[in-house]
C-alpha cells in the first residue's frame, strides 16, 4: 500500500496504522474485483448472443476484445480524472 494514503496518520500507533492500511489494502482488493466482475458481465451479455460452441466464434472474440478495451480505457481513464479533481482539492498544511 501507498503510505502517503496514511498522511495524517502519523499520530496513531503503529498498530492501528497497520490496521488501517490491511482496511485499505482489502478495500482496494474487493473493488478490483467488482470492476473485474462488471467488465464480465458487461461484456458476456452484449457480446454473447447463443452457446453454439464451446468457445466464441470469431464476432463475439473480437466484440469482447473491443469491449474490454473500452472499459479499461474508460476506467483508466476516469480514475485519471479522479486524481486531477483530488489534487485540485488538496490542501497544504
Amino acid at each position: 500500500m501507498d503510505k502517503s494514503m496514511l498522511g495524517d496518520l502519523d499520530s496513531l500507533p503503529e498498530e492501528d496504522k497497520m490496521r488501517m492500511a490491511a482496511m485499505v489494502d482489502q478495500l482496494q482488493i474487493r473493488d478490483s474485483l467488482r470492476m473485474y466482475n462488471s467488465l464480465v458481465e458487461r461484456c458476456f451479455t452484449d457480446c454473447v448472443d447463443t452457446f453454439r460452441r464451446k468457445t466464441l466464434d470469431k464476432q463475439e472474440e473480437s466484440c469482447v476484445r473491443r469491449c474490454a478495451e473500452k472499459f479499461l480505457k474508460h476506467s483508466m481513464r476516469v480514475g485519471m480524472r479522479f486524481a486531477e479533481l483530488n489534487q485540485g482539492v488538496a490542501t497544504p498544511d
